[in-house]
């Protein structure tokens, strides 16, 4: 059964116990206050439990919610933006607004963050090697509110707008959205995302760019707004894999040796062992490009077991189930404050069902699941597979609802990397007869292995080519 059917049943479920009931036509309960009506759907306000009545309406409807937009940019990339000065040729940094940087009031994408927090103290631990370095840090990045969405929208701050198709409104993904767009327009040369369950291979999938998931523990996450402990990483995002390796040198301090010291042993793709991972309901185009890009970089290619794929998607599901659960944990404090969106909370509420009901039974595979990777990575030296099994939807003239959010959480294959605490690389590669000119290829390795996963992504980047988009720079 697909993810978004048990998300709905499990949620119906939840529902009815709190004593409403659905039918072919909607939702009903002790509402009294209809907030809109669609083709003959309804849209309720549901007392106590208001996220239960729109999270129902809008999975049933998309319910048309007000937005507005408070970011820096036109295209919503940033909350706030300071252009590096002129004649500097310091490397321009932008940085998700999950981040401490000193000065700042870091909103997490949120308008009560913005509105009740001070400014940071100090910067996140994350940032010390930047600001040995002389880095400019550019702006703080627009992000899904609190870093729990996938569709990357933000209806305070306004959606940050994906390049690839500007004209089609293609979700830019999240929760690093506007970092992903701020690279991918060139409006910065690096910039930091937070990923929890794929929330910087998503974006970069999803806008054409690199993304890289850092080893589980590696990069200090002190001063960074948490999610879930169990599984936060901090990681870069850039144009190409020779920005995103000065990327990882901002956040590892031996990583230029290190990735060095790859491509010395690995200077082509002959002797490097790739499992190719093959996930079912994966768009056949994808699965093609994949198939071509890593024939072309000329790895040693084999394909893993069925049982291994089974063991991928019970990691799948039990990697939502505890970003989700620790998502409550984290966050229910806010579900009584103004300022903070309804979808939103929403979606702490619907982390409580999680925890509730599957939370723990999920911890308690997540060491088999690090076993099953261990084994595996003693044949191959990398894993590959699609960031994203389907192209990214596009946003609808509602904006965001949880029918968007459901149907990226439908199509991303993140989380069992996060699950098992390795790096993964996300990298755009061709795609063929398809609307969008580019999809996203997945390299996971074993943990602490950036470099290696890094030097594989340089030489599929290499035999790639000339990618078929170029979106204008939008440098202010």
């Amino acid at each position: 059964m697909e993810w978004t059917k048990v998300r709905f049943i499990a949620f119906r479920e939840y529902m009815r116990k709190l004593g409403f009931w659905f039918h072919e036509k909607g939702i009903a309960g002790s509402a009294r206050n209809t907030l809109a009506s669609h083709d003959g759907w309804k849209c309720l306000r549901i007392g106590p439990y208001l996220m239960a009545g729109l999270l129902s309406a809008s999975l049933l409807t998309g319910c048309l919610l007000p937005t507005r937009s408070a970011s820096y940019s036109k295209d919503h990339a940033y909350i706030t933006y300071s252009p590096r000065p002129e004649g500097s040729d310091a490397l321009r940094l932008a940085v998700k607004d999950l981040i401490d940087v000193k000065g700042s009031v870091t909103t997490g994408g949120s308008r009560y963050l913005k509105e009740t927090s001070p400014p940071a103290k100090r910067d996140a631990a994350c940032l010390r090697i930047a600001r040995e370095k002389g880095v400019w840090i550019n702006g703080k990045t627009n992000l899904g509110e609190l870093g729990t969405g996938v569709s990357g929208a933000n209806d305070y701050y306004g959606t940050p707008l994906n390049p690839l198709h500007p004209k089609y409104r293609y979700v830019p993904g999240g929760s690093s959205s506007g970092s992903a767009v701020a690279v991918a327009t060139g409006m910065a040369d690096v910039a930091l995302g937070t990923d929890t369950a794929g929330s910087i291979r998503i974006p970069a999938a999803c806008c054409g760019v690199v993304g890289m998931k850092t080893t589980f523990g590696v990069v200090p996450r002190r001063g960074v707004i948490p999610l879930s402990p169990h599984l936060d990483t901090v990681g870069p995002l850039a144009r190409d894999v020779s920005r995103l390796a000065q990327g990882m040198e901002l956040l590892e301090p031996d990583f230029a040796e290190s990735y060095g010291a790859a491509r010395a042993e690995h200077p082509t793709a002959h002797s490097i062992r790739v499992g190719r991972l093959v996930v079912p309901g994966t768009d056949a185009r994808i699965d093609e490009a994949v198939d071509e890009a890593l024939a072309k970089a000329g790895f040693r290619v084999v394909k893993l077991s069925p049982e291994f794929t089974k063991d991928w998607q019970l990691a799948q599901s039990d990697g939502k189930r505890v970003a989700e659960g620790d998502a409550w944990i984290t966050d229910n404090r806010y579900l009584n404050q103004k300022g903070i969106s309804d979808l939103a909370k929403a979606a702490i509420r619907l982390g409580h069902l999680e925890y509730q009901t599957n939370y723990a039974p999920a911890l308690s595979r997540q060491a088999a699941w690090k076993r099953e990777l261990r084994r595996v990575f003693q044949k191959v030296d990398l894993i590959a597979t699609p960031t994203l099994k389907k192209l990214p939807p596009r946003i609808s003239h509602f904006g965001r609802s949880a029918p968007l959010e459901l149907r990226v959480l439908d199509i991303e294959n993140t989380d069992a990397v996060n699950f098992g605490g390795n790096p993964a690389l996300a990298m755009p590669i061709p795609l063929k007869d398809a609307p969008l000119p580019v999809t996203s290829l997945q390299l996971i390795g074993p943990p602490r292995s950036e470099a290696a996963i890094l030097n594989a992504g340089r030489i599929v980047e290499a035999k790639s080519g000339k990618l078929r988009w170029s979106p204008a720079a939008n440098t202010p």
